[in-house]
């Protein structure tokens, strides 16, 4: 007998819709063919445990499983609910209510029939409804993940026992104990990460994070060990604004794909913040491998992506980082497969000014030799660093400021600041389907959004003539200076917009280490 059940295989971070076809016929042996990872051809095993602990025979004749398309290789421990199902029904053990072909089925199986949760929830939900399927049926543990999407019934069960009562007597219109009803939960924040009220002084590093949360521009941070770069860069999280709907959407299935364990269950409405080391290789950082993930700036997708002392990070692995910084996806090809990652992400990055950390130090004398700072800092390229938005140089924080109890903005004040600026951009870019913020403008948009008046013209003439900048850092200048007037409510950009953000392109001038005052 034969029967067909759908199941899905994750390619990169979509589902793709597999049909897995059981035929119980006479003669012996068992197999599985249509381009099966080790991990499926190993699924034989676990169902006939499951089957026979559960009071089940397995078939004693020829049993053949066939997974369609058969020329796209499938991997991973999920296909094993949706073959003890197809078993049990193709050797005439289980009279079904409903038509097997229009469920999607998927769900690891242990020996004694406990299901255990699956990667990718998320994207088959969304795959299952897409195709019109009647329902969706998973382990229990995945059901509120998959219920973010709306349109398509999804079941979630324990055991493979439950899933055989269901589908013998079970409806799909009746409120089932299976069925999901509870409220979708949300990712929770980190309070571990500090808050920009925690920062002592640094007003200047302030601004600027305001500016780059405000526009979501990519931001460098250069000064001495102990200045506060880290925990500036750990408190854009308390400014940032919360995830929208579709982004949150976008941002869960990527965690599910990658079988994040954290976001179980739980739409992630908080913009990521990714922290790699910086032994980190190319691929763990942009994606990749024999079977496709996504990388650290993928999950960073909507979110920041943190690279902390960016110089000791291999060459090799940073430069990697130009084409998605510009298009906000990544592409990963393989001789068999060409996938997209989204990876739309604020990079935020800091370095010391030479190995040793000290040099244009106010007080400290750097130890380093001038061949010695030139390696360092020409461990970062000019190409990489040309698509940095903001340059921001900070000095040592004096005891006085640390010990100060002078009022300043709070971290709330300037969270609102942002949140209206991104409002502002939210409506400016409402029609255009691919840009959100300042820092996403193309070269129609920026003559639409960035005119300049001639006084502001002229500074920044001036100021491309005198550091020679590039085509690209004039396009970014623009952008920042969009985004300060935003942070004022400014319908136009006027000359203090571009004089201050002129100021934030430090690493393109000469003489750029000596401190502000």
């Amino acid at each position: 007998m034969l029967i067909k059940i759908k199941g899905s295989a994750l390619i990169g971070i979509e589902a793709t819709l597999i049909t897995v076809e059981i035929n119980v016929s006479m003669g012996q042996g068992y197999g599985i063919v249509g381009l099966p990872d080790s991990a499926i051809k190993e699924s034989l095993d676990r169902t006939e445990s499951a089957i026979k602990a559960n009071g089940f025979h397995m078939p004693r004749t020829k049993v053949l499983i066939n997974l369609s398309p058969a020329d796209l290789r499938k991997t991973g421990t999920a296909f094993d609910l949706p073959i003890a199902i197809g078993l049990i029904a193709a050797s005439e053990q289980l009279e079904t209510s409903f038509p097997l072909h229009q469920l999607l089925i998927m769900g690891e199986l242990g020996l004694d029939g406990l299901i255990n949760p699956i990667k990718g929830a998320l994207a088959m939900a969304i795959k299952a409804k897409s195709e019109g399927l009647l329902a969706l049926i998973i382990p229990i543990e995945n059901v509120q993940e998959a219920s973010i999407i709306e349109g398509i019934a999804i079941f979630g069960f324990r055991h493979l026992m439950e899933v055989v009562r269901f589908i013998k007597e079970g409806s799909l219109q009746s409120q089932d104990i299976y069925k999901s009803t509870s409220p979708l939960t949300t990712y929770p924040s980190n309070s571990a990460l500090p808050t920009l009220d925690d920062v002592k002084g640094q007003l200047h590093g302030k601004r600027a994070i305001e500016i780059a949360s405000a526009g979501g521009h990519n931001l460098i941070m250069i000064g001495p060990p102990g200045a506060g770069k880290t925990m500036l860069a750990k408190s854009i999280v308390s400014i940032l604004p919360p995830l929208s709907k579709k982004e949150a959407i976008e941002t869960t299935q990527i965690y599910s794909v990658s079988g994040k364990g954290s976001v179980l269950n739980e739409l992630q409405m908080d913009r990521p913040f990714r922290q790699p080391h910086h032994t980190i290789s190319d691929i763990a950082l942009i994606g990749g491998g024999s079977y496709p993930q996504p990388g650290e700036i993928s999950l960073a997708h909507n979110g920041v992506l943190f690279l902390d002392e960016l110089p000791e990070f291999k060459r090799s692995v940073i430069e990697v980082l130009r084409q998605p910084m510009e298009e906000g996806i990544v592409h990963i090809s393989r001789s068999k497969m060409n996938l997209s990652f989204p990876s739309r992400f604020m990079l935020i990055a800091a370095m010391n000014p030479c190995p040793c950390g000290f040099y244009n130090h106010p007080t400290k004398a750097c130890i380093c030799s001038i061949t010695a700072i030139q390696k360092y800092l020409h461990k970062i390229s000019g190409p990489l660093l040309d698509r940095i938005d903001l340059h921001v140089e900070l000095a040592p924080v004096p005891y006085s400021t640390l010990h100060s109890t002078a009022p300043s903005r709070t971290v709330h004040e300037i969270r609102q600041a942002v949140l209206n600026a991104r409002s502002i951009q939210s409506k400016r870019f409402q029609q255009v389907p691919l840009t959100k913020t300042n820092a996403q403008m193309h070269p129609i948009q920026l003559k639409a959004y960035c005119m300049l008046n001639e006084d502001a013209s002229k500074l920044l003439q001036k100021a491309m003539e005198e550091f020679q900048l590039s085509a690209r850092a004039h396009d970014r200048i623009l952008r920042v200076a969009r985004t300060i007037a935003d942070l004022e409510s400014s319908k136009s950009i006027r000359l203090m917009h571009i004089s201050e953000a002129i100021q934030y392109r430090c690493l393109d001038k000469s003489g750029w280490g000596k401190w502000k005052e």
